[in-house]
């Protein structure tokens, strides 16, 4: 019995007779209450009390009559644009001012007045102004949005304004056989000449191709056949030949008559290295020495130059002719300048960082101050250099021995020649040095490199005895033409005769 009676007390307790009075509010309540007090809300003294609940579900406007409508869902296709009232009325003007008759006397002499004023109030020139103007900028597309819609309009590149990818050849234009070709890294047996012809040296002799009519002619040959031909050099001109021998002379020889002018005897080496400036004939030898050479005197030799310690394999003066640039088995590179502005015997810069022979040379046309080195196989790496600050401006590891470099203006692009391990020739994109393009073909090492006078082919030289031209730098007919037509109107060369 007292299990019964506990079990009454329970429910007794737990009995909900009367409502709880903090108990949150119903949700019939709430509802309730909320139509009331809209209802009440929308009562005014000039409307009748006798208001529908129903009518706060309808909107207060109709979309269609509001002027300043845009739509509601965020990156749609459309763009509705903003005009206001004032707009309308410059529409309107515009449009009933073509039927008026105005006589030109007196507009002429009222129309700078108005369009002063119209400056003034409206920003514009009136007269000037669209018959209806849009304003007001499109919405932002929400994030993640993609619109399926077919594109109609684009602001791309049409493909007649695409600018056209430049095709450039694996394959030489030309192959010829170059025989008994001295495989030695240091020697300097290939130029090209501004008449456009190509001087190449094998053995103890020299050959001249005429690159325009193919024609090969023997310009002449050692009388020793122990003697070879170490280095050759054209003038600006082209009218004639430097030759370094390794009998310790310097030959000059006028091409077209073939005629042997003058041999210069100062260095106790061989000659590996020629470069001219004007009618200054500058030479390296493999005693580290660098001799200067006035070929219109008697007493030739004006200068010498002593930084190298060991054989001077590179040797180039700038295009504007202030520095003479030299690079040496010493792993050192000399900036030199000309004996007129300074002592003959002071370098101007001498920087060490390379970490082999440094053959290869080669001064930026379009900008002198720069100039390009290229170490051997222990270093591998080509480093640019301003000259008027003194410092390396970039530098890039080839993987490879670097023979030669060379500037190629008609796209600025850089043209190194290889030898180990690689043995091919790179073209690399100015300053950024981006590769560009490979040319492989030759089964030896690459020996030297030069570009031909209109700077559209490359010819190289190398072990395996051939010699290869590369058609990789042609312009399109239009940049030609307009190249050639530059050239004609600035071109004059000084002649120089050489006794």
């Amino acid at each position: 019995m007292a299990q019964f009676g506990f079990e009454n007390d329970i429910h007794s307790i737990l009995k909900l007779d009367m409502p709880i009075t903090n108990a949150p509010m119903a949700r019939w309540q709430r509802k309730a209450s909320s139509s009331n007090a809209s209802a009440l809300n929308g009562l005014s003294p000039g409307k009748s009390a006798n208001v529908s609940l129903s009518t706060t579900k309808t909107p207060n406007k109709t979309p269609g009559k509001n002027k300043k409508q845009t739509p509601s869902k965020m990156g749609g296709d459309r763009f509705i644009p903003t005009r206001n009232s004032y707009q309308m009325d410059v529409a309107s003007f515009l449009l009933t001012k073509e039927n008026e008759t105005v006589d030109t006397n007196e507009q002429n002499a009222t129309s700078e007045n108005q369009k002063a004023m119209s400056m003034s109030l409206n920003g514009y020139n009136i007269e000037e102004a669209k018959i209806l103007h849009l304003g007001g900028k499109p919405l932002n597309a929400p994030e993640g949005y993609q619109n399926n819609l077919k594109v109609l309009y684009s602001q791309g590149a049409t493909p007649a304004s695409v600018k056209k990818t430049r095709h450039i050849s694996s394959t030489p234009d030309r192959i010829l056989d170059a025989p008994e070709l001295r495989n030695d890294f240091y020697l300097n047996l290939l130029d090209w000449s501004s008449c456009n012809v190509l001087a190449v040296a094998l053995h103890n002799c020299v050959y001249l191709l005429d690159a325009s009519q193919g024609e090969i002619t023997l310009l002449m040959k050692l009388e020793r056949e122990e003697d070879y031909i170490c280095s050759l050099s054209w003038t600006k001109e082209g009218s004639y030949l430097a030759i370094g021998t390794s009998d310790c002379q310097t030959q000059l020889w006028d091409v077209y008559n073939q005629k042997h002018l003058r041999s210069m005897a100062s260095h106790t080496s061989r000659v590996v290295s020629l470069s001219w400036n004007d009618h200054v004939l500058s030479s390296g030898s493999r005693s580290g020495h660098i001799h200067h050479h006035d070929v219109r005197v008697a007493n030739h030799h004006i200068a010498t130059l002593t930084g190298h310690s060991q054989e001077v394999c590179g040797l180039q003066w700038s295009p504007d002719g202030r520095y003479l640039a030299s690079g040496g088995n010493d792993n050192m590179v000399y900036v030199w300048p000309r004996v007129q502005d300074g002592p003959a015997n002071q370098a101007v810069h001498s920087w060490s960082e390379h970490q082999g022979a440094v053959k290869a040379l080669a001064w930026c046309p379009w900008q002198p101050n720069i100039l390009a080195s290229g170490g051997g196989t222990s270093d591998r790496h080509i480093r640019i250099w301003n000259v008027n600050s003194g410092f390396c401006i970039s530098s890039l590891d080839t993987q490879s021995q670097i023979s030669s470099l060379v500037f190629a203006p008609n796209y600025k692009e850089l043209v190194s020649a290889h030898g180990y391990a690689h043995n091919n020739v790179v073209i690399w994109k100015y300053p950024s040095l981006t590769r560009v393009a490979e040319l492989n073909g030759h089964e030896d090492r690459v020996l030297s490199l030069i570009l031909s006078p209109d700077f559209s082919t490359v010819a190289t030289v190398a072990g395996d005895e051939t010699i290869r031209m590369w058609k990789s730098f042609e312009l399109d007919p239009i940049k030609k033409k307009a190249k050639e037509r530059l050239a004609k109107s600035t071109s004059g060369v000084i002649h120089q005769s050489i006794r």
